[in-house]
């Protein structure tokens, strides 16, 4: 009588189901696909939640630009923080954004008028009103504002000053963040804060009351206000005692000066739904970007065999003019090159003629016009370092068109 030998039990390493075949493997690790199951849905959900978060800055509210040396503006470049210090001292402060309003607010009473832009402004009716008057920073119209007043063509650098001055306002504040413009004040004018040949604070007396000009309002934004002495010279500059009129750029230039029917911006004029359609274009060109750039590969790199950097372009460029004294060539080039950038930013078309752009950069930087034409129709340079005067000049027109 025979008797079967019992089978052996199933390796542990064999998968269920299968009794171990000789010879056979099986991967415990998981696989690319089975990863991809496990976890697909997590990464879903986090592309979701991207997808939400980007829609939702993209939609959502822009937040409101910073308005300088505005008293409702809480930014750090406006002045909400003189404006409260000012009405806890007793003066009164009333903001406005025209000439018709600050002209109202005069007829009341003896006001100090505190004058931060006058981008939109008529200076010379802005020039009628009696009373005291503040001008802060390189507003247009300064020589109507403050007759008498010449602007030093190199900026002050905006930093810690002493006075140095006899004016009870600056002596009692002490050293203060000023800089800016460069002021040279007419006959008997106070001028403090010295910066180059010039000062940075100028006041003197005229006709029906005084006028004071400081190079720049950086002192009075809630950013430096705590600092040096700025809190006290912008306190002993304009609370006098008086109540301050505050003329400050409107929120939207005048009707007149806007393009359409009845004043209406561009913006306006365009229909409710453009944003929708702004964004599904930009959302289009991503995918449509994505998808061609997939189908051409990716980017094959090549190692140049020379890199020249832009800086050493310019530097070898330079010397040849040097080398060869073509101060004439390299001053046309700069003038060239400073026209080109400031006619679109003057408003003026590509084909402007050179007394349109002198007597537009003028109006708007209030320098000389015949400084300016010199400038930029001139004669060239006699030598070397008439030739780097007339680069610095030129890159300060610039600057000052760009901060306007």
């Amino acid at each position: 009588m025979s008797v079967a030998a019992p089978q052996s039990p199933p390796r542990q390493s064999d998968p269920p189901g299968q009794s171990g075949a000789p010879g056979q493997s099986y991967p415990t690790s998981p696989t690319a696909r089975s990863a991809w199951r496990s976890s697909r849905m997590i990464v879903l959900l986090g592309g979701l939640v991207v997808l939400i978060a980007v829609l939702g800055v993209l939609l959502g509210p822009t937040p409101a630009p910073a308005r300088h040396l505005d008293p409702d503006d809480t930014s750090l470049s406006g002045s909400k923080a003189l404006a409260e210090l000012l009405r806890d001292r007793g003066v009164t402060v009333d903001r406005v954004d025209s000439v018709e309003a600050a002209a109202a607010k005069a007829a009341t009473g003896n006001r100090l008028l505190l004058i931060t832009d006058t981008t939109y402004v008529d200076e010379l009716s802005l020039a009628r009103i009696p009373g005291d008057r503040v001008i802060v920073g390189g507003v247009l119209g300064l020589e109507a504002l403050a007759p008498g007043v010449r602007v030093e063509p190199e900026q002050a650098r905006t930093r810690s000053r002493e006075p140095e001055c006899a004016l009870p306002a600056a002596t009692a504040a002490g050293s203060a963040y000023l800089g800016g413009l460069s002021l040279r004040g007419p006959s008997g004018a106070t001028a403090c804060y010295p910066a180059g040949d010039g000062h940075t604070l100028v006041s003197f007396p005229y006709a029906s009351g005084v006028i004071t000009v400081v190079g720049d309002g950086g002192f009075m934004t809630n950013q430096r206000l705590a600092e040096d002495g700025n809190a006290a010279l912008a306190l002993n500059l304009i609370g006098t005692g008086k109540a301050v009129t505050w003329l400050v750029r409107p929120a939207t230039p005048p009707p007149l000066d806007l393009p359409g029917e009845r004043g209406k911006s561009m913006y306006d004029l365009m229909p409710g739904n453009i944003r929708w359609a702004v964004y599904m274009a930009i959302i289009a060109v991503i995918v449509t970007a994505f998808w061609r750039g997939r189908r051409l590969g990716p980017v094959v790199t090549e190692k140049l065999p020379v890199i020249v950097r832009a800086s050493e372009t310019v530097e070898g460029r330079g010397r040849l003019y040097r080398a060869r004294r073509a101060r004439e060539r390299a001053a046309d080039a700069l003038r060239a090159g400073t026209i080109d950038r400031l006619t679109p930013r003057l408003g003026l078309a590509s084909g402007a003629g050179r007394h349109e752009i002198v007597a537009a950069l003028a109006a708007r930087t209030g320098q000389d016009a015949q400084q300016v034409g010199a400038a930029l129709y001139g004669p060239p340079p006699a030598d070397d370092a008439g030739l780097v005067g007339l680069a610095g000049y030129l890159d300060f027109m610039e600057r000052q068109i760009s901060e306007l």
